[in-house]
């Protein structure tokens, strides 16, 4: 007499782990993050060739005075990403993705400029 197999209910793989695929909201995202990035690392290479005269913002060029740039910067760019990840949580991807744009022309764009002698 063959005895029936045991199921086991409720001991599905978590959500998370099924068959994830990134979709466009999460490359917006990571082209949030890697603009910031980019922007920061360039923003502290342009402080420390030109001093922090060079920094538009005139907030982050008061960090930059009262903390140093590493902390500034540092500061600057986790307070940006976490607006930025507040939207994207409530799901306002294209401010992500307009935010992601403006950065680019705005502030990477130039840095890059800058930063290579063109200008």
């Amino acid at each position: 007499m063959a005895s029936s197999p045991v199921v086991f209910t409720g001991l599905e793989r978590p959500a998370i782990l099924k068959e994830w695929r990134p979709g466009i909201a999460q490359f917006v995202w990571l082209a949030f993050v890697v603009v910031q990035a980019l922007d920061g690392a360039m923003s502290y290479v342009g402080v420390s060739l030109h001093g922090p005269d060079i920094e538009g913002n005139p907030l982050v060029a008061w960090y930059l005075t009262a903390f140093g740039p590493a902390v500034g910067f540092t500061v600057a760019k986790l307070f940006a990403i976490t607006c930025g990840a507040v939207l994207y949580m409530t799901a306002r991807h294209s401010w992500v993705a307009i935010l992601t744009v403006v950065y680019v022309v705005f502030a990477v764009v130039p840095w890059v400029t800058l930063l290579s002698g063109i200008l």
